[in-house]
Parts: structure tokens; sequence; C-alpha cells
């Protein structure tokens, strides 16, 4: 079943969902992709202050390029690290943090990929490009999008850039578990956490 996302102003979504201390946020209707870094910002900021009770000024949000963003929440018995990831697509971006470990989060439209077949032979691997060979042309653009918002979202939870798919690529990426999250139409995405964190 896919996990809801906290909404603003939606109280439907729920911050704990397969693991302690792991929100799910999102906004809608915002296009113009700073506007929306700044919302979901500003979003992930009052999420990690009332779950810690504090003022959101001792909420530091951090995201060099190249590099997993996180948080530093400053507490009266020290500061502590939180792990953040953030996607944007279309009008929707989508956060999460994770208090118990790295997180990844990724959300994709559906839509047309020309040059799907060679995309996904080179970054998802053989056997998914397999599967989306096999899909009809009318379940093929929603299949990709699954498999490629999944993908990055393992990516983003295991801090690794994208790069051509390698067999050890593959053994590497398994060190996730990924869920799928509850989107609006024509969206999908994942939430990717440690394996570990299940065992």
């Amino acid at each position: 079943m896919p996990l809801a996302i906290c909404w603003p102003g939606d109280a439907s979504g729920s911050r704990l969902v397969v693991s302690p201390g792991l929100a799910l946020l999102g906004v809608r209707e915002q296009s113009d992709r700073e506007a929306a870094r700044l919302r979901i910002r500003a979003v992930l900021t009052a999420a990690l202050a009332a779950h810690f009770g504090i003022d959101a000024g001792r909420i530091a949000l951090h995201s060099p390029q190249g590099i997993a963003p996180w948080a530093i929440v400053a507490l009266d018995a020290g500061e502590q690290r939180v792990a953040l990831s953030i996607s944007h697509d279309g009008d929707i971006s989508v956060a999460a943090y994770c208090l118990s470990g790295a997180v990844g989060i990724d959300v994709m439209s559906i839509v047309p990929i020309p040059d799907w077949r060679a995309v996904a032979r080179d970054y998802l691997g053989p056997e998914a490009a397999r599967k989306l060979a096999a899909r009809s042309d009318g379940e093929r653009d929603a299949a990709f999008a699954h498999a490629w918002s999944e993908h990055e979202a393992r990516l983003k939870c295991l801090g690794l850039q994208l790069s051509e798919w390698c067999d050890e690529r593959a053994v590497t990426l398994q060190a996730c578990r990924c869920f799928p999250l509850a989107l609006p139409d024509s969206y999908v995405g994942y939430v990717a956490l440690p394996a570990m964190s299940f065992v």
C-alpha cells in the first residue's frame, strides 16, 4: 500500500509510517523550481521544529551540490544531525526526514520517454530494460517512471551519483528497501531506507 504524504493543510498524511522518526512531506501547485525549493525547505523546517518542540530558528538545512542534504537541529542537549531527501517534478515537491539514518525520496511525472530503451539499458540495467520492453506501449510510460523513481530513491539513500549500470551497482542498490508513495494521478514516487533498518 502506498505511503501517505503529509501535505500542508491536510492532516491525512502520517509522519511515522514504516520507520520511527520518518516523515514524508509534500507541497503541490508550485511549478517554479526556485519557489518550490524554498517552500519545501520551509515545510521541512516547520515539521522538524514541531517534532522536536523547538523554534524553527534552531534548525539549519544544508544541501551542498552533489551531497545528500541534512539538517542540524540545535537542541539543549547538543546538536543533532538529521538525514533529509528532497525531490521535485512538475508542480510537486516531496521531502523526507529520518531520525534513524539515511533516507532517499524521489518523485517523477509519468510522461513519454522517447529514448527509454537506451536510458533503461544504460542506467537501470538489462533486467529492467527487458521488463520495460515486454510492456505494451500504453503501459510503458508508467512502468518506466516507477523504475526510474525507485532507482533514484535508492541512489539518494546510499549517497550515490547517477552513473551507468554495472553488476556491482546492482548489488549495492539492494542495500535499500523502497516503498511507493501515495501521489496525485500522473505522478509516481518512492522512499528508500537502508535495508538493515528492518532486520
